[in-house]
């Protein structure tokens, strides 16, 4: 717009330049021819009177000129130039125009009165161009109202796309977002029809998966269950019963993975959540699940931790990876699990951290294992499984601007680092350094 408007105003001077030049010249020359008249015919007592009138009325001063007048020419411009041109065609060639003369500033025009030269002098002011001032206030004038005008369109423009970012804000914590209104220009017209069609066909696809989640479990767990009961029933030894019972509760730790895989994460809340009450809630559930299984679960949780994540999806994001410690991280030396539950906060990031004292695994698998379905080698596992753990995991932290690292300890094991954004809380500084809990 800059450029436009500068580009304008340098047309716009060009196109003055001509018929100012020329305007100028012929009030210089019908000024001068009116002088000259009336001193030639002005009786002579009344000369002195004329001549101070017309220097008081119209700034115009009659001085007579001599050869040792010391001469100023006028400026070597385009329209100076051209001024001077059109004032010598239309008195003479012989006439001199001066910028200023024994250092008195003007227009200086020579004229001859029978054998007699004067000046006749000017203000520059009557006759030069148009002041800079004047045109830099109509050129400030004319840029306002072009970036008004421009700031007016561009509201209009950006309306829609604002819409848009919001509604895909809604769409991406988990919300029905309000439908996108399907008028305007065709691009945003069409766009807003796009994005309405796909937000419904995401809503369906979720309702469908629901449904298939809910046969799922209605479809296989029924039948695994029936099949225990008849084992349990059955005349087998006690070794096969119990081999048969440890597949099909395999089968059955599968199933309940790939359902957790399909069901979508939740909302994300608007204020921050009580981590630091979740992850107790969830200790004290492993604590005992783990220890009747033979292994030990301790935990150190630092108080006052929030985070904008939905507690249920942090709750499935820990209880994956404490299961996982307690599948993959057995001591290679007793065969138990030994969990470190942390939690703290870091500058803006919240940390928590499941530690076990199993065998590891090797940099170049990490990347693998967070995979859908991809599992540990023989050395880490042991033990079968649908290899979704991780990958739960980490699509529930990408829903909330959260990151999964797996650290190999040099002393034995493995560290799953969650990264959570820190967020703050209505009454409650969630910077603050806050007091530490060890559950």
């Amino acid at each position: 717009m800059l450029v436009s408007l500068g580009a304008w105003l340098q047309v716009f001077f060009s196109m003055e330049e001509g018929p100012r030049a020329k305007q100028m010249a012929q009030r210089v020359a019908t000024a001068v021819s009116i002088t000259r008249s009336a001193l030639i015919y002005a009786p002579p007592s009344v000369r002195p009177a004329l001549l101070l009138d017309l220097a008081t009325k119209e700034s115009l001063r009659v001085q007579p000129r001599e050869p040792t007048d010391t001469l100023a020419p006028l400026p070597n411009s385009n329209y100076w130039n051209h001024v001077a041109a059109e004032i010598k065609d239309r008195l003479g060639p012989d006439t001199y125009i001066m910028w200023s003369v024994n250092d008195a500033s003007g227009i200086w025009v020579s004229f001859e009165i029978n054998n007699d030269e004067y000046w006749l002098v000017f203000d520059r002011e009557q006759i030069g161009l148009t002041a800079g001032a004047e045109w830099l206030g109509w050129g400030a004038t004319a840029l306002l109202l072009a970036l008004i005008g421009a700031a007016v369109s561009v509201r209009f423009v950006n309306r829609p796309l604002a819409q848009l970012a919001k509604v895909a804000r809604q769409l991406a914590r988990g919300e029905t977002p309000s439908p996108l209104p399907e008028k305007g220009p065709a691009e945003i017209r069409d766009m807003n029809i796009a994005f309405n069609r796909m937000a419904r066909d995401i809503r369906q696809t979720e309702a469908d998966r629901e449904i298939m989640l809910a046969g799922i479990s209605h479809d296989l767990r029924t039948p695994l269950a029936r099949m225990r009961l008849e084992i349990e029933m059955s005349a087998v030894s006690d070794e096969a019963r119990q081999a048969i019972d440890e597949d099909l509760a395999q089968i059955d730790h599968s199933i309940g993975q790939l359902m957790e895989y399909a069901r979508p994460a939740g909302m994300v809340p608007e204020q921050g959540v009580d981590v630091s009450s979740v992850l107790r809630d969830v200790y004290e559930r492993e604590r005992s699940h783990t220890e009747t299984l033979g292994d030990m679960l301790t935990a150190s949780i630092e108080s006052n931790l929030y985070a904008k994540i939905n507690a249920h999806d942090l709750k499935r994001i820990v209880t994956n990876l404490i299961e996982n410690a307690r599948r993959y991280g057995r001591s290679p030396s007793d065969d138990k699990a030994r969990i470190e539950l942390t939690a703290g906060q870091q500058g803006n990031i919240l940390a928590i951290e499941v530690r076990d004292h199993g065998a590891g695994i090797a940099p170049t698998d990490v990347q693998r294992l967070l995979r859908p379905f991809s599992r540990g080698d023989s050395a880490r596992t042991g033990v079968s499984g649908a290899g979704l753990g991780l990958a739960i995991v980490e699509r529930l932290l990408g829903h909330v601007g959260g990151s999964l690292e797996l650290i190999s300890r040099p002393t034995g094991g493995l560290v799953a680092r969650i990264e959570l954004p820190k967020a703050r809380t209505r009454g409650m500084a969630a910077d603050a350094a806050g007091s530490h809990g060890t559950a």
